[in-house]
């Protein structure tokens, strides 16, 4: 028996159709937080920096205890994250906390900005990597000598023992387990970025 549509309500559709709310984009959780700034200092360093396939963020915002130094795979969006010291001259107090970065000879401190990664050696502190600043605020890197190396006193023992790691000398020091895998990933010729 056929359905009688006289008697199904008839609903008023509008002439046109309501206009759709712009979408609020969430931030990509996958992501570090500074990585929208990264991009962008990537892009404002183009011609000092030349490969784009791997990029380390330093977020010096946080604690020493967390990992806060973040490989960045922008081929495949992966992101790995390590344990990083920060310098003495930067926390006077020890207190796992970066306070001030300062880019003077002697200040131990460590310095914001970008960083293009320069060659390999083998110094001091095992295989190591110099790094050339890019900015006024890190523009002494070279001079200062400050590079990515290894260190003892950076290891996720200490982080859970202490609830801190051990202070660089402005250095981007990291844990002897994980420092050949940094130092290819972020090989010559790559961004580092330091900010808070």
């Amino acid at each position: 028996m056929p359905l009688a549509t006289s008697s199904l309500p008839r609903l008023a559709l509008p002439a046109t159709p309501p206009p759709v709310p712009a979408q609020v984009l969430a931030p990509d959780l996958s992501k570090p937080r500074l990585f929208p700034r990264a991009m962008a200092v990537l892009d404002a360093h183009a011609g000092r920096i030349p490969l784009r396939d791997h990029i380390g963020i330093v977020d010096f915002s946080q604690p020493s205890r967390e990992p806060r130094l973040h490989l960045v795979d922008l081929r495949s969006g992966q992101v790995e994250s390590h344990l990083v010291a920060h310098g003495s001259g930067s926390d006077p107090e020890r207190s796992g906390w970066l306070q001030t970065f300062s880019n003077q000879p002697d200040s131990n401190a460590s310095s914001r900005g970008a960083f293009v990664t320069g060659e390999g050696y083998v110094g001091k502190h095992g295989r190591s990597r110099r790094l050339i600043g890019l900015d006024p605020d890190n523009n002494l890197a070279e001079p200062r000598g400050i590079v990515v190396h290894a260190a003892g006193y950076v290891s996720e023992a200490m982080a859970s023992a202490q609830g801190l790691i051990g202070r660089s000398q402005g250095c981007f020091a990291v844990s002897e387990d994980v420092i050949g895998d940094v130092l290819e990933k972020l090989g010559p010729g790559r961004l580092i970025f330091a900010w808070k």
